[in-house]
């Protein structure tokens, strides 16, 4: 059945302009923007399908190749480009956020960013949030890419890049493909390498997070890691 033959108050459109999106599941989100279905499946049910097809995972969705999506009943390029477009938006916004003041002041917003930037991503990745002494973004830089299971990361090179931004303090982030945010041992020991090596240029490392997956990042200082 079409959507449009719905009640008016089970379509997703109406729900949310009444409701607001909280109201509506992924799937229904996803229709909205997918705006009609194809034989035999409504909007609905081929998001439904979509999201299957990435094992239920918006971010695993979202990270998709373009060409890979465009290959998908439903999408096509145009939908590809449009799907990218919204993300780089959401992106860019709470990038925003993120700049617009003290960086501690809004650990929410850091938070979504980095999911949104590091959770689906097939590979770790590491990353540093440079902070000048008032706690304000001077930039992000993706430092180090790994493998699957490993990363090389070396104080040193932290240590120069840290200098080269004129940072005061640093945020640093990594992601675990596997979707486990429990830091390992490897990570505890490297925070704490880079913890010490950065003290030696007066620069403040102030949080470590851990992005895996939908589940909220893990910080370091909040475990009492730092």
């Amino acid at each position: 059945m079409a959507i449009t033959d719905w009640p008016a108050t089970e379509r997703p459109r109406e729900r949310l302009l009444a409701h607001g999106g909280g109201a509506l599941s992924d799937a229904e989100l996803l229709a909205l923007f997918l705006r009609v279905g194809i034989r035999g499946k409504s909007a609905v049910d081929l998001a439904r399908d979509l999201l299957a097809h990435f094992g239920g995972s918006l971010a695993r969705l979202a990270s998709a190749a373009a060409p890979a999506l465009a290959a998908l009943p439903g999408i096509g390029p145009a939908k590809a480009a449009q799907l990218a477009a919204v993300l780089e938006l959401a992106r860019r916004t709470l990038a925003e956020e993120v700049r617009a003041g003290d960086l501690l002041s809004s650990p929410a917003a850091v938070r979504d960013w980095l999911r949104l930037r590091l959770a689906a991503l097939p590979h770790e990745v590491f990353c540093a949030l440079w902070l000048d002494n008032q706690n304000r973004l001077i930039a992000c830089e993706e430092l180090f890419r790994g493998t699957l299971a490993q990363t090389s990361v070396y104080p040193r090179e932290i240590v120069k890049r840290a200098l080269a931004c004129n940072a005061a303090a640093v945020v640093f982030a990594h992601n675990h493909p596997s979707g486990v945010t429990e830091p390992s041992g490897a990570d505890e020991m490297l925070t704490r390498s880079l913890q010490q090596a950065l003290a030696l240029v007066d620069v403040k490392l102030l949080d470590h997070f851990v992005v895996g997956g939908f589940a909220t990042p893990l910080s370091f200082a909040e475990r009492g890691l730092l």
